[in-house]
């Protein structure tokens, strides 16, 4: 999935003139006071340069500006809360940020932003389970029933819910995850169908959800036929989760996926970068690849291109994906 930190769209606001050291924070706090909107405004843009150093962020956090912020929610200057929402995304950033609970919710002129916070809250959940992330889980149901209202986020939620669902995919499952995020594969823009992808992806991990996702394949195969990698890596990373139970190996079989998979794996390219960048979507492939080659069929075609894996694997510099040509080649000269 890319990732967008971009701040919200408005015009530039010129920072107000803070003090140096100590005093810039407890300066801006007066600022943030008073009445005049302008004022709160040059305030905020100047906050937002004093943010960007993560002791200065501490600081801030420990002299209550969360708070200060989260009443600014309410300003009735939509500029003003905009602005709150872009610190808010700041904050997120900064590991005192993640400590701190709270669940700023403003108006629909600055949704995407809040959205923005949220997700780079969730991308710590896995690392940093007690959080005040964590309770961005108990939101699931109301984010997956925002997302069959929110055409213009969708990106951004299913995103969102990505992070949510690596999280506590069981949880995610309960909420009929698989089901409301299936037309996401089929319909829409190939940003929204490989976003979606991402999302099944995680709910694939444990084994309820590998059954569960079994009855979307054909939407997600699909995806290995565009000229996308982010989305011929997020559907390859579906079937080799997949493939590990019988019926998606079955199914993968089915819909021809092998082919496609060893082309994949077989593609070289001599610039350093586009291989260290591809690498992902080779081992994704190559362990595709392995778990249909535990099925007859599979190992049937697979041992037609044996002598061409085994080439693939003899001209493999880097170690990791050699290592992983080198078990695939195994699992399809094994004869039961």
């Amino acid at each position: 999935m890319s990732r967008d930190s971009a701040a919200p769209p408005g015009p530039v606001t010129p920072p107000a003139p803070v003090a140096f050291g100590r005093w810039a924070v407890p300066l801006l706090s007066e600022q943030l006071r008073l009445p005049r909107g302008g004022a709160r405004l040059r305030a905020l843009a100047a906050l937002t340069d004093v943010l960007q150093r993560p002791l200065r962020a501490t600081e801030a956090l420990n002299a209550g500006f969360l708070q200060q912020l989260k009443d600014l929610l309410e300003d009735e200057d939509p500029l003003v809360r905009a602005k709150v929402c872009q610190i808010l995304h700041m904050l997120a950033a900064h590991a005192s940020g993640r400590c701190r609970r709270c669940s700023p919710c403003g108006p629909r002129d600055i949704r995407n932003s809040r959205h923005r916070g949220f997700l780079l809250i969730c991308c710590h959940l896995e690392t940093r389970p007690h959080s005040g992330g964590a309770s961005l889980l108990t939101l699931l149901p109301k984010l997956m029933k925002r997302l069959s209202e929110e055409e213009e986020e969708e990106v951004l939620l299913l995103s969102l819910l990505t992070c949510c669902f690596q999280a506590d995919p069981q949880a995610a499952l309960r909420s009929d995850a698989v089901s409301l995020l299936a037309p996401k594969l089929s319909n829409g823009a190939l940003s929204v169908r490989k976003a979606a992808a991402a999302a099944m992806m995680a709910l694939s991990v444990p084994m309820a959800g590998k059954l569960q996702v079994c009855e979307v394949l054909p939407a997600v195969a699909a995806l290995l036929q565009e000229d996308d990698e982010e989305a011929q890596l997020n559907a390859t990373g579906v079937i080799m989760f997949v493939a590990v139970t019988t019926t998606g190996k079955l199914q993968c079989l089915h819909l021809d996926v092998l082919p496609v998979l060893l082309k994949l794996v077989c593609e070289r390219n001599r610039e350093e970068q586009v291989r260290r960048r591809r690498k992902p979507l080779v081992v994704y492939a190559l362990r595709g690849l392995t778990m249909l080659a535990e099925t007859p069929e599979g190992r049937r075609l697979l041992q037609e291109q044996l002598p061409l894996l085994r080439r693939r694997s003899e001209e493999e510099e880097d170690e990791d994906l050699q290592q992983v040509l080198q078990t695939a080649v195994q699992v399809v000269m094994f004869t039961p």
